[in-house]
């Protein structure tokens, strides 16, 4: 059969069309990207470069070393804006999200890849990732409303809203994250290498822990890795379930206040252009830098598991 050769031509044209369309479309996410840091740190950076933010801080009496103090309050005459407390309070939360979400996450990887029939992974696995639908409202909701209760109750706290609570309520948010990455790299791994461990008499529990886990250990990185962007991140839950008080301190029963909540709970009251809308775009700033640190390190352990199962490595 004889190919027409202007139909062939057209053919070719248009794939060469697509080509750049797709390739442009790919190149949009990376330049918003790159227009997000450029916009944060253009803003953030109005601390040195703007005159008008210089002698509104002089006037004060502050100083760039100020935002390495131990007291945040911006409504204060004087006011102080110490990030410490914030960056304390937001790795308090984390640690609390990931401490809860990763046995969590792991234990139920384990379970849907190695132990559990078909129907139940089918039914399991979509009931966690759908938890990752709910809105993060509602979640902050349910914690304020019922869970700090509980905790309280628990722990003996004088404080109901703590990081304690908030974090715990953040790994809800993690959870579905970890559970799917972490579950994918368990199943990546070659059906050769489980049925060798089983045929020489391990047991399913000692072929998922000595041998699975540690084959898709790159995954389980990427897990941590991503859940731990995500917790640190996280704005309406530390909002809403960590009581909103900047302290310098470790105590997981004291309150906190997030640098993202921080961010949503002040950004709107804010003057444009101001030293505290600088500052505010500065803590931002710290916020892109850990969160796109942690996700690239995330998705090169990602692409080592990828190059792993296909044999490249």
């Amino acid at each position: 059969m004889r190919i027409d050769p202007k139909l062939l031509k057209t053919r070719k044209k248009i794939d060469k069309i697509m080509a750049l369309f797709i390739t442009s479309l790919s190149l949009t996410a990376v330049f918003m990207v790159l227009m997000i840091f450029v916009f944060l740190f253009k803003e953030s950076s109005l601390l040195i470069t703007s005159e008008h933010v210089k002698a509104e801080m002089q006037e004060l009496g502050m100083s760039l070393t100020d935002l390495l103090g131990k007291e945040y309050q911006a409504v204060a005459y004087p006011p102080k804006f110490g990030l410490q407390p914030l960056i304390t309070s937001t790795i308090r939360v984390t640690f609390v999200a990931i401490l809860f979400a990763t046995p969590l996450s792991l234990l139920a990887a384990i379970y849907v890849s190695v132990f559990a029939p078909r129907w139940i992974k089918e039914t399991v696995k979509p009931a966690i990732e759908l938890l990752a639908g709910i809105p993060t409202v509602v979640l902050g909701f349910f914690t304020l409303i019922v869970l700090a209760t509980w905790i309280q109750t628990v722990t003996g706290s004088v404080y109901r809203l703590n990081a304690l609570v908030g974090g715990i309520a953040l790994s809800f948010t993690v959870i579905p994250i970890m559970f799917t990455l972490m579950e994918d790299a368990i199943s990546s791994v070659p059906t050769p290498m489980k049925e060798a461990s089983l045929s020489l008499g391990a047991t399913y529990w000692q072929t998922a822990i000595k041998v699975l886990i540690p084959a898709a250990k790159s995954g389980m990185i990427a897990a941590f890795l991503l859940g731990a962007s995500r917790a640190f991140g996280e704005t309406m839950i530390a909002l809403m379930a960590t009581g909103n008080a900047a302290i310098t301190t470790f105590d997981l029963l004291m309150p906190a206040r997030t640098l993202a909540a921080n961010i949503g709970q002040e950004l709107g009251e804010v003057a444009f252009g101001d030293y505290h809308y600088a500052i505010l775009f500065f803590c931002g700033f710290i916020l892109f830098i850990v969160t796109f640190t942690f996700n690239a390190i995330a998705n090169f352990y990602v692409g080592h598991l990828v190059s792993r199962s296909l044999g490249k490595v």
